[in-house]
């Protein structure tokens, strides 16, 4: 009898040719206005971050990886949905919204304040096939009614439309500066004195973590630190710490309060990253580490001196901006028993984290249409082939409106191959940079390229047009 049963569980296996597939565990930890050059491993001559260094030599680390918008919404709608943002509607952030400046030649294109209900969620699909689903921390995706629990997540802690704390201090809540809104971050009860914000999401995340592998059950995290969005906040020995550490060599990157944030940042992802080996289930879990935006570039005042926040040199510019500071983002994949450990730089966009996931789902009844119909495309060959290359395309960006640290105007963007351009709306003129040659977009090359210019003008226009992307106005 025994062998008759494993006779057919044998040829079941040959005639499907596979086993029964497994489901991994996925973890993102999506880190909030983390700069491309912030990390150690991506070359900050200050920042210290061996968590994530060392987890980046296990992993697929992208040097080309960008975020579909230079601000946090629509970089996390389109996560979630595997859309662009300009498909989606949402090409600001919730607050942004509501209304925009106006005092400037042009109005702001309308951005919806929601992510709607009608779109699948990432989430959703995995908590139809059996996975618990957790977000902790930021959502920032709409109101209560277009929260984490009506998206697919069984469990929300701390996800509200507000889009950084008032404080990184418990009891993580308070008035702001501007605005004299008060704020607060929920689901955080029971702390103390001196708790730090980036510490208790780590806690809850490995709280799920527990949970689910008591339960047997499949998980799916997603982790939206707070960190390192302002308000600009480390724990006092932090600071003492990095103030030490200041001295000439320090070009980059010369902010104690923000290395401050950084390694509580970098802590949090070791913590989870040690919890995966205490229970033997490191093998069976997809971890991606990433940034919603590039790094937010404006300046604080410390010890009475102003003081940029960060900086990503030698990319230029920062957040809000379509150069390659606002949107490129450090990207870390490590995928068991799939990827092989190496450097892509193949230029990919966050959008393509939805297809390269879902993908996962294909055998529990995730049909593959609705995997082609994102506006992303599969990952995997670069995850097991890090050096090879994805079919030529062209990534695009759209941000129909202001932003004030750097000063910006509205602005889309493509980056096809080496080329990069990008075209304002105010006086209607175009930028075209070399980046292979010119990474900080120093030399503009529009009136000795005017036929590559021509021809990346009229994709652009084409694909704003295949979006029906939402425009800036005339008054």
């Amino acid at each position: 009898m025994r062998y008759l049963i494993w006779l057919t569980v044998w040829l079941g296996m040959a005639l499907t040719g596979r086993a029964e597939p497994s489901r991994p565990n996925v973890i993102i930890v999506l880190a909030d206005d983390l700069g491309w050059s912030d990390l150690g491993c991506y070359g900050s001559d200050f920042h210290e971050t061996p968590s994530l260094d060392s987890f980046s030599q296990s992993a697929v680390r992208f040097t080309n990886a960008y975020a579909p918008a230079p601000v946090c919404t629509p970089t996390r709608a389109s996560l979630m949905t595997g859309k662009s943002p300009a498909r989606l509607g949402i090409t600001i952030w919730s607050e942004g919204s509501i209304q925009g400046p106006t005092d400037r030649k042009l109005l702001q294109a309308k951005s919806k304040h929601d992510l709607p209900l009608s779109e699948k969620t990432i989430a959703e699909y995995f908590h139809e096939h059996g996975y618990l689903t957790a977000s902790i921390g930021k959502w920032h995706l709409g109101n209560t009614a277009h929260g984490p629990e009506a998206q697919g997540f069984e469990i929300n802690i701390g996800g509200t439309h507000w889009g950084a704390p008032t404080t990184f201090f418990w009891p993580y809540k308070g008035v702001r500066t501007s605005g004299n809104e008060y704020r607060y971050v929920p689901d955080l009860p029971y702390g103390k004195a001196g708790e730090y914000l980036t510490d208790r999401l780590a806690d809850e995340s490995l709280k799920v973590i527990d949970e689910a592998h008591r339960r047997e059950q499949p998980f799916f995290l997603f982790l939206a630190h707070h960190a390192p969005h302002t308000p600009i906040e480390a724990k006092p020995e932090d600071i003492a710490y990095f103030q030490s550490r200041l001295s000439s060599k320090n070009k980059t990157h010369r902010n104690p309060i923000y290395a401050g944030m950084l390694k509580s940042l970098d802590q949090s992802v070791g913590r989870i990253l040690e919890r995966l080996e205490t229970l033997n289930i490191e093998q069976e879990t997809i971890v991606i580490f990433t940034s919603d935006n590039g790094g937010f570039i404006g300046q604080m005042k410390t010890e009475g001196n102003d003081v940029p926040i960060t900086s990503n040199a030698p990319l230029r510019s920062g957040k809000g901006t379509c150069y390659e500071g606002g949107l490129r983002v450090p990207l870390l994949v490590r995928w068991p028993k799939l990827s092989r450990p190496g450097i892509a730089a193949e230029p990919v966009i966050l959008t393509d984290l939805f297809a390269t996931l879902l993908s996962t789902a294909l055998d529990h009844g995730v049909e593959s249409s609705e995997i082609i119909s994102s506006d992303g495309v599969d990952l995997k060959p670069l995850l097991e082939a890090p050096d090879s290359k994805l079919p030529d395309r062209a990534l695009y960006f759209h941000y129909p409106h202001y932003y004030h640290a750097p000063v910006s105007t509205p602005v889309s963007a493509i980056r096809k191959g080496e080329w990069k351009l990008l075209h304002y709306y105010e006086d209607d003129h175009d930028e075209l940079y070399h980046l292979t040659t010119d990474p900080s977009e120093q030399r503009d090359l529009i009136s000795m390229e005017r036929e590559t210019a021509a021809e990346l003008r009229t994709q652009l226009d084409d694909w704003l047009s295949d979006m029906k992307a939402e425009m800036p106005r005339k008054h």
